[in-house]
């Protein structure tokens, strides 16, 4: 049995406390090419620039055995379009679930992106809309609904004060609309601080993309 499997197996039997680590909720597809990271790398808006957040998107892939490949952060500059730098696709999510076939699907009503696709590395759901507390719907693109740059991008991803704000996008797909809402680009933040961005529903996760 798989290392992972066995400590699930033996938490559930009480034999390793609940808080034991586990390296990852499932193994990773081997065409695992997008996920929502687990984490932000801990300042909010400021990820260290593109490099920074790319860098983030990198590590927490290798981490699950999905480093392999050329990761990038879906994020907008005032000089960059996110949807020209993440590849040509199609991608897949950690368990090899189509969400796009290509940059324009990805871009339309009818991609895959879902509550129950728009998974992390680990294989497992953010805090959606009605599960658990608090929500974490809201994603950094800093990028309007089409993947070209927005207005608002924490100061190209470099300020994690409450002095600006960022664009957000809802990896549920719902929100303050009835319907489908956008998964890039849906409102502004409040600020780029961790403590702007959790009120509307934010914890500063990102959209990682495999270019390769």
């Amino acid at each position: 049995m798989h290392m992972t499997s066995v400590k699930y197996v033996a938490v559930a039997l009480g034999l390793l406390p609940l808080s034991a680590p586990v390296a990852w909720a499932q193994a990773p597809a081997a065409n695992m090419s997008f996920f929502v990271t687990s984490s932000n790398p801990g300042n909010g808006g400021n990820l260290g620039g593109l490099a920074g957040a790319d860098a983030h998107c990198q590590s927490l892939a290798a981490a699950v055995g999905a480093g392999g490949k050329t990761w990038r952060a879906y994020l907008s500059t005032s000089t960059v379009n996110a949807k020209d730098r993440i590849g040509s696709g199609p991608w897949f999510n950690v368990r090899g679930e189509q969400i796009a076939s290509s940059v324009a699907n990805l871009h339309s009503d009818s991609n895959g992106i879902t509550a129950t696709t728009a998974l992390n590395e680990r294989g497992a759901s953010p805090n959606y809309v009605g599960g658990p507390t608090p929500n974490q719907h809201d994603i950094l693109t800093g990028s309007n609904a089409d993947g070209t740059a927005a207005d608002a991008t924490c100061n190209n991803w470099t300020d994690g004060s409450a002095n600006s704000t960022a664009m957000l996008g809802h990896a549920d797909r719902m929100g303050r609309t009835a319907g489908v809402n956008s998964w890039n680009s849906v409102h502004p933040s409040q600020g780029c601080g961790l403590a702007q961005l959790a009120p509307t529903g934010g914890a500063g996760f990102l959209y990682c993309f495999a270019t390769d």
